[in-house]
């Protein structure tokens, strides 16, 4: 597997200053914008296969163990704050459950019963969209609730690093970030790491966009629960509408800090 394989340009990292060290992570990481950008087209139906699902009432469920599982809990949980839906629209299942955010279980990723006893916990049903999100596209956990997934009538799809995976066989739409081999022999939390958090942000994005949560590039859905928050929807009607900022603090204070309204947008697509 690439993501496993030995990195010829940082055989030497363990002997290097640490600047040098640090330039060649660096280097590493500068090539994975352009292994995500390769992946656009796939990641492009994944998102419409998000916003078809969640338009005809459905659910959006990330799996993964690890790293994988981790950023998915992080995307998924920005979602209802950043774009005022809820805390079921999109939700990550990790194995290992929640205690796996901060305290490492991967043998759980080796249990196929696991991911199947995952699935059944989440209430999957058919119609919802499934993403199953792993470097090496092959973990027990996820394979499992995916194929549990498919055979309910779920949409499928996968994020991995690697060709020809199981994962990425199983999935209705596969989207390949070959970000090959690590800076450190077999840490896919660095560049497959990173790949997935920005094919994950560019995935939430894109479908809350397309379902009507911004206005141009503008949170309108956004929840002012903190004095940043508040300053920021402040400058968000003053912009859109024009007004100063004192104008935009009443409006948003007349609709009780509901930046849609305030701008005058009442309806989601």
């Amino acid at each position: 597997m690439g993501t496993e394989s030995v990195n010829k340009a940082t055989t030497g990292i363990s002997d290097a200053s640490t600047e040098d060290m640090l330039r060649m992570i660096n280097e590493q990481d500068a090539t994975v914008a352009a292994a995500v950008n390769l992946c656009i087209p796939q990641i492009a139906k994944l998102v419409e296969a998000g916003v078809n699902t969640l338009k005809n009432g459905g659910r959006i469920f990330y799996v993964g163990c690890g790293t994988s599982g981790r950023l998915a809990v992080v995307d998924a949980s920005e979602c209802p704050q950043t774009y005022g839906v809820s805390r079921e629209t999109v939700t990550a299942v990790i194995a290992g459950g929640p205690g796996a955010i901060v305290n490492a279980a991967e043998g759980c990723e080796d249990s196929r019963e696991r991911g199947v006893a995952a699935f059944e916990e989440a209430g999957c049903k058919a119609g919802d969209l499934v993403i199953g999100i792993s470097a090496a596209g092959r973990a027990p956990f996820v394979l499992a609730f995916m194929e549990a997934a498919k055979a309910a009538g779920c949409i499928v799809g996968a994020m991995v690093n690697n060709e020809g995976t199981p994962m990425a066989e199983i999935a209705d739409i596969a989207v390949e970030a070959l970000t090959g081999a690590e800076a450190i022999t077999g840490s896919t939390r660095m560049k497959a790491g990173t790949s997935q958090k920005m094919m994950l942000n560019m995935f939430s994005t894109a479908v809350f966009i397309k379902m009507g949560c911004t206005v141009r590039n503008y949170m309108v859905n956004m929840k002012p629960t903190n004095i940043k928050l508040r300053a920021r929807a402040v400058s968000i009607v003053s912009d859109i509408l024009e007004i100063t900022p004192e104008e935009s603090e009443k409006c948003l204070i007349e609709k009780d800090w509901s930046i849609r309204a305030a701008v005058g947008v009442t309806e989601n697509k």
